[in-house]
């Protein structure tokens, strides 16, 4: 698939305000410092549509862009490194999952894990509760490009022993050089064709 457009929508902290306007959507999810900000300007070959910043937690908000003026990317609020009190951290979490479920526009997920570290109890709970919903999601390896290719193969194999999954139903990728962004582009036009797009 090609990415052709991409802007900025809105950042959403409310549930009452997150948005249902019928276009398919994608979600990016993923402990703070995951580099999903960094994944989603790759996907979309912009260097700046996502904020990235060297400080942990800075995506405190629900924030969409919209793709090719037909559907939406969504990059959640990381989790893991926030410095903000409990009280927000309820918050954000209770908007993460309305979000999430129930959402007839959400065709997948993407969790984003960091090649160099075994998922964290956060990571765990996070996919356990798009299994529990039968949400359908897709786990991405980040940063493969700090890693040797054995190095990032054996990390790969151990991510997927410790969430008990298939090591073929993850792909590696790196905002760096570019690895693994085409098959992830596949996955997002073969969900959209399944949905009719």
């Amino acid at each position: 698939m090609k990415i052709t457009s991409a802007k900025y929508t809105t950042s959403v902290v409310r549930e009452e305000d997150l948005i249902q306007d019928k276009r398919f959507q994608f979600a990016f999810v993923g402990r703070s410092n995951v580099g999903k900000s960094s994944f989603i300007n790759k996907l979309v070959n912009q260097k700046r549509l996502a904020k990235t910043s060297s400080t942990p937690g800075l995506t405190k908000m629900v924030n969409y862009f919209l793709i090719n003026d037909d559907f939406y990317f969504v990059d959640l609020p990381g989790y893991g490194f926030a410095k903000t009190d409990n009280k927000n951290k309820q918050v954000w979490g209770r908007v993460i999952e309305k979000y999430l479920y129930p959402n007839e526009s959400l065709l997948t997920v993407f969790v984003l894990l960091d090649v160099r570290h075994i998922p964290s109890e956060q990571d765990k709970k996070m996919i356990d509760f798009l299994l529990f919903y039968n949400i359908p999601f897709k786990i991405i390896v980040t940063k493969v490009d700090k890693v040797s290719k054995n190095k990032m193969l054996a990390s790969v194999s151990e991510i997927a022993k410790f969430l008990k999954i298939r090591k073929e139903s993850i792909t590696p990728v790196s905002s760096e050089n570019g690895y693994g962004i085409d098959s992830v582009l596949a996955v997002i036009e073969g969900q959209l064709q399944m949905a009719g797009k």
